[in-house]
């Protein structure tokens, strides 16, 4: 082995050295946060399916106002903004009530 394979080998060790150190570097600064840094929704199960059922009205929950504050805090949270309490829901209108006969 010659004085320049030698100073190749070394080269090639020192960068994946670099590239390691590099990764770790990374992966230290995007460590997930703790729990108490996690600020807790008051409903994530809530939101997830209202945000099915309003996916299955497909173009009609343009007009659901239900629909239009599930996705509007789907994007607060997406978008990393403190989560609000969702209005409450209201009966769907083809819902027929115990009432009428």
């Amino acid at each position: 082995m010659g004085r320049s394979d030698l100073f190749r080998a070394l080269a090639i060790v020192a960068l994946v050295a670099i590239f390691v150190a590099t990764l770790v570097a990374i992966n230290k600064r995007a460590a997930p946060p703790t729990t108490s840094d996690v600020q807790s929704s008051p409903a994530p199960h809530d939101l997830s399916a209202e945000l099915r059922r309003c996916r299955a009205l497909g173009q009609q929950d343009a007009e659901d106002p239900q629909c239009q504050a599930v996705w509007e805090e789907n994007r607060r949270r997406f978008f990393g903004r403190s989560a609000r309490p969702l209005p409450p829901a209201a009966a769907p209108a083809n819902q027929i009530s115990g009432d009428a006969r």
